[in-house]
Order: C-alpha cells, then structure tokens, then sequence
C-alpha cells in the first residue's frame, strides 16, 4: 500500500515545514506589485481573482493566494486558497499519481475522528470563503473533494499552508510528505519570467482541470 510507504512522512512535517510565526517566513499580506508579477510566472498566466498571498514559501515567495469566490467574468470558483508554487503542485501530483488521495478517501471512511476532522476543515474552508462573498452556485461546495472525499491535494495543502496546522489533518499530512521545496532557491525568476521544469508548468495544468471539476460537483 502506498500510504504505508508515506504516513511516516507526516510525523515529521513540523520539521520540514516551517509554519507562520516561526521567524523563518514571510508573513501573509496584500498582493504587492511584486508578488503579482510572481504569481504570474509560476501559473503562466495572470492570476485570476487573487486578493492577498494567503503564504508565503520560506524564500519569501507567494505559494498561495486568496481568491474572490467570483471571478471577474462572473464565474464561480470554489477554490479561495489556490496554490501556486510549481515545485510543490508538481510534488502533490506524484503524490496523487501514486495513489494516495484513494487511500485518504478509504481512511476517511473507516476512521471516524478523521471523518470528522476532516469535515471541520470542510466548514472551516466555507467560512474563509464567505468572508469575501457568497456565491449560491458554489454553496457548501468547498474544495479537494471536502468533506467526504479527497479529490485534490494541491488544494487540501493550500488551505493548510494558509490556515496553519490543526485547521485541515489531510493538507497536513500530505505537507508532511513533501520534500524542502525552497532548498534549492525560488521556483521561478521574473526577469524574464522563468519556471523551474516543465513537468511543473503541466502540474498547475492539471490542478485546473480539477478547480473546474469542483465548481461542478
């Protein structure tokens, strides 16, 4: 089973993961000119509805934005914390590759305190949403397949990175999987606008297939 192979991974995530308040990373703010422009690089593309870096990689980059619940066009889109760092959507979709959002969701349904932690998160994820607006497309639909599934993790980790650890026990245990990622220095340059690997331009690309997919469901 994969997840025998990774749950080790998550006892050691307050190692690898420095959280807010540590003095080791930037603190949350308003997207600055800066940081739109870096956001930009590492999706490819302008961000779309982004409001505030929600937190910031320990190299002082953004790795996730706060998003409006409708986007400028009109369109609803669930996903208020939105990841954007490219080493680490490209590290959640190997996760995912290798089958570990199936067994979440198979340990969702025969653990009922994760159950239960995991809908809190769900309810946590809504509140942090309305605080920006209510859209009733997208009423109590959160996002990664919260509360019963696990659909995506690049958006279970953005809302752990954003809301801290405790708030979302699935985003933090895939956290606790990762690598460290800003080891090797910033994902991406913006003078001219770099990205680190194609693989991790393809991964934002899949993880917007499945935004789509959760404004639906």
């Amino acid at each position: 089973m994969v997840w025998t192979t990774l749950v080790g991974c998550a006892e050691r995530k307050e190692e690898l993961i420095p959280v807010r308040g540590s003095g080791f990373m930037s603190e949350p703010g308003p997207l600055s000119e800066l940081d739109h422009s870096v956001v930009e690089c590492q999706l490819g593309r302008p961000a779309r509805g982004a409001v505030s870096v929600a937190h910031r990689c320990p190299c002082g980059l953004p790795d996730v934005v706060r998003t409006m619940p409708r986007l400028a066009d009109g369109t609803p889109f669930p996903t208020t914390f939105y990841l954007t760092c490219p080493k680490v959507s490209a590290a959640l979709s190997r996760l995912e590759s290798a089958g570990l959002m199936a067994e979440m969701t198979q340990r969702l349904g025969d653990d009922s305190e994760l159950a239960q932690r995991y809908a809190a998160a769900h309810v946590d994820y809504l509140t942090q949403r309305n605080q920006l607006g209510e859209v009733a497309e997208i009423d109590q639909v959160s996002a990664g397949g919260m509360p019963t599934r696990v659909k995506c993790l690049h958006a279970l980790v953005a809302h752990a990175l954003a809301r801290g650890p405790g708030v979302n026990p699935l985003g933090d245990e895939a956290l606790g999987c990762l690598p460290t990622w800003w080891a090797a220095g910033p994902c991406v340059t913006t003078r001219p606008c770099v990205a680190t690997t194609e693989t991790e331009a393809e991964a934002h690309s899949e993880e917007e297939s499945t935004h789509a997919a959760d404004s639906r469901n």
